[in-house]
């Protein structure tokens, strides 16, 4: 394993329980790859790029991918490239991604750099990764007692599937706005992450709790 990407989506920060079981989940992961160091990224600091009008100019006219436009796309292109497993910790935000995850995705998303076209069909040019995808939201989003719609999973599926990345788990920390329910939430997720065959911790690993987790993190913002 080269190393993975972190992208952290929600404007809590560190302090978010996302943020928190992400953490953890990359720690299982060093148990295996001591020498594991994690590219992260806190889209909700923002200061990675936007989308202008050169930056439409140079996508409609087929610009040279060493096009000044495309410099922030080419740098959160890249960090895919070079890291083979990736961990999304976001926010539900009115029943999809918050607007800092929409906004990466807008700069990696591509024609001819980082998906393709076959038969008139949109096809991904990236490697696939093992994808582990953590949500937070307020209220019950799955199953017959859900409160609100879910149009995050299906559209974070459809536009990973487009840069070649179809590996993906979702873990989903539900209710969280209600305190009754937040700790079971959580207890929840940690399960479901420590089951999982390359994020879990494993039948006689401890899973690591936040303070006692120290990565060597490259963070970006």
């Amino acid at each position: 394993m080269k190393a993975p990407l972190f992208l952290s989506a929600s404007p809590m920060g560190a302090t978010a329980r996302g943020h928190t079981l992400a953490i953890e989940a990359l720690e299982n992961l060093r148990r295996h790859h001591p020498s594991l160091k994690v590219t992260a990224r806190d889209l909700s600091q923002g200061g990675f790029g936007q989308i202008t009008a050169d930056y439409a100019e140079a996508i409609l006219s087929h610009a040279d991918h060493a096009d000044p436009a495309f410099t922030a796309s080419e740098i959160l292109i890249r960090e895919l490239e070079e890291t083979d497993a990736l961990v999304i910790a976001t926010p539900m935000h009115n029943y999809t991604v918050p607007v800092a995850l929409k906004l990466w995705i807008d700069l990696v998303l591509r024609a001819g750099r980082s998906f393709g076209f076959r038969d008139g069909r949109k096809v991904g040019l990236l490697a696939d990764r093992p994808t582990l995808i953590l949500v937070s939201s307020g209220g019950l989003v799955r199953g017959v007692a859900a409160s609100q719609p879910d149009h995050l999973s299906g559209y974070l599926t459809d536009v990973l599937k487009t840069i070649g990345i179809c590996d993906l788990s979702f873990v989903f920390l539900e209710a969280l706005a209600r305190s009754d329910r937040a700790e079971q939430a959580i207890a929840q997720g940690r399960q479901e992450i420590a089951a999982d065959e390359r994020f879990g911790s494993g039948p006689t690993a401890e899973v690591a709790l936040l303070d006692k987790v120290v990565l060597p993190i490259c963070c970006r913002t």
